[in-house]
């Protein structure tokens, strides 16, 4: 199965990042809800989805694969964070993540194994 590599992660991971920022504002911000995104997680996924989409014209391939594993150990260490630790002041993930919500955490770690999918298992 090919999910793109890692300039497609960027590409579509960054539009759709930039999305849920925006949207994170005005929806899905009551804590309890399936997704709750506060202003810290839709401020990080509003820059983070810019600075994808800038990576993917301005880093070469080489840079793109490793912003992609980066990318990917992140999600894969927030999404077990939440599991492990998601509870009381933990699940606070350096103030830019509730990560008290299973399906917040579950999210994060499929984006964790397609970013690293990205970069290691497929090509473009």
């Amino acid at each position: 199965m090919n999910f793109g590599g890692p300039s497609t992660f960027l590409k579509v991971g960054g539009i759709v990042l930039i999305l849920l920022g925006l949207v994170g504002f005005f929806a899905f911000n009551t804590p309890n809800s399936v997704f709750w995104l506060d202003s810290g997680e839709n401020w990080a996924h509003l820059v983070l989805g810019i600075v994808a989409l800038i990576a993917v014209f301005a880093l070469g391939e080489g840079m793109q694969k490793n912003l992609a594993v980066l990318v990917g150990l992140l999600g894969l260490v927030t999404g077990i964070w939440g599991f492990f630790l998601g509870s009381g002041p933990a699940g606070n993930f350096l103030g830019l993540a509730n990560l008290e919500n299973p399906a917040d955490n579950v999210l994060h770690l499929v984006v964790g194994v397609w970013a690293l999918w990205s970069a290691f298992g497929s090509s473009e």
